[in-house]
């Protein structure tokens, strides 16, 4: 099926950018949105800021129902992350950051929304996209121009009410998985006791006695001409993201220098910590990650006891409490960072090997569960429909 593509300006009652209002911490007033108000791709009214404003200011600049906030200003990743307001209030601001898309009667706005938010369009922006050192950011006129295609009114109707049963499968999926994750840290910090108070009275050893500690190379072991794209992973703090190691294809090295620098290969049931900037973000290394390496900025820690303790481990350095006590002791004026003696210091308790052995079966059996569960929510449905629904094959 053939639909007319239309500039998004043309169905448009505005598309702009939201007002310039200074926002400060404690102001009160009424909500502002901000970049953070859509980071979940919803409209979070939780995350708006505020700076005084009275109910009678920035009439002009009110969200309405079915409004469309876009992020175009904000790291590459991040641009072009959208959020429909699908709430009646008639009092918050819409701020600088964000675009305001506000469609005529010619679209329907959660379709416009769906758009929006598919791989088709998506795919579109890195043409608009002027990128600096930080962030990466596209203009309204250059938005104007991209197309959409445009069914009849009620045809914009139907694929939106299709995909909206599709997005509350997907949403039911991530709540699946948030809730089986809070699940197995309940059953962790239930069996193993809080790190720091340690109810269950486990021997208390250092760490240093129990692993190995090795902080990555000095800056003066890696030279400009060392660093290739697509070589070996180099692991910095900023490649430790929610427990996951992600590395970047621009921060690798070479074979020959890798090999030179062996004592700085990354093993699986190593944990990989960040010494500098955010300290102590940890990831547990797996079999993908063999033979990685730990970079400048990071430093590994190599259990004796592998398997499951490296797991229990982990999860224990990974603690709120642990991250308090290691930034508190960290050292340097101008850069804080860990050396070999904090980290070697930590407290550890240790839990017998019997009490390690059951978590391992808990977790495997409920990990097989939790992974049938996911899969019957038929994690690719929205997709799939998504790119049906915009080619008109849905």
């Amino acid at each position: 099926m053939s639909w007319p593509l239309v500039k998004l300006g043309d169905i448009a009652i505005h598309l702009r950018n939201g007002a310039s209002i200074k926002q400060s911490d404690g102001s009160g007033g009424l909500p502002i949105t901000r970049i953070e108000t859509i980071a979940q791709r919803e409209v979070n009214l939780d995350k708006c800021g505020y700076a005084g404003i009275d109910k009678g200011d920035y009439i002009n600049y009110r969200l309405e129902k079915g409004d469309i906030l876009i992020s175009h200003i904000n790291s590459e990743k991040h641009l072009g992350k959208c959020a429909i307001f699908e709430s009646d209030r008639k009092d918050i601001i819409h701020g600088m950051n964000l675009l305001c898309f506000r469609v005529n009667k010619r679209a329907y706005p959660k379709f416009v929304h769906y758009y929006l938010s598919s791989g088709i369009f998506l795919s579109k922006l890195p043409k608009i996209t002027k990128k600096s050192v930080n962030q990466a950011s596209f203009t309204v006129t250059h938005f104007k121009e991209l197309e959409i295609p445009l069914p009849p009114l009620d045809e914009q109707k139907r694929i939106a009410a299709i995909l909206d049963k599709a997005d509350a499968i997907r949403r039911k999926r991530q709540q699946a998985i948030q809730l089986a994750d809070d699940f197995l840290r309940s059953v962790f910090l239930d069996m193993f006791g809080d790190p720091v108070t340690n109810p269950k009275g486990w021997e208390v050893k250092s760490l240093k006695d129990i692993a190995r500690i090795q902080i990555g190379p000095f800056g003066t072991q890696l030279h400009k001409e060392d660093y290739i794209e697509n070589g070996i992973p180099l692991i910095n703090p900023t490649h430790i993201v929610k427990g996951e190691i992600i590395p970047k294809a621009n921060l690798t090295i070479s074979n020959e220098k890798h090999a030179s620098l062996s004592e700085y290969h990354l093993k699986t049931g190593d944990i990989v910590m960040g010494r500098r900037g955010e300290m102590g973000r940890c990831a547990i290394v797996n079999s993908k990650e063999e033979g990685w390496m730990c970079g400048t900025g990071s430093l590994f820690i190599r259990p004796k006891q592998t398997g499951v303790f490296s797991e229990y481990l982990n999860k224990l350095l990974s603690s709120q409490a642990i991250k308090n006590h290691l930034e508190s002791e960290s050292q340097g004026a101008t850069m804080p960072n860990l050396n070999k003696t904090i980290v070697g210091n930590i407290k550890i308790p240790v839990p017998t090997d019997e009490v390690l052995e059951q978590f391992t079966v808990i977790k495997e059996t409920f990990l097989k569960t939790k992974s049938s569960v996911i899969d019957s929510l038929n994690a690719p449905l929205f997709e799939s429909l998504s790119q049906k629904a915009f080619a008109g094959e849905l």
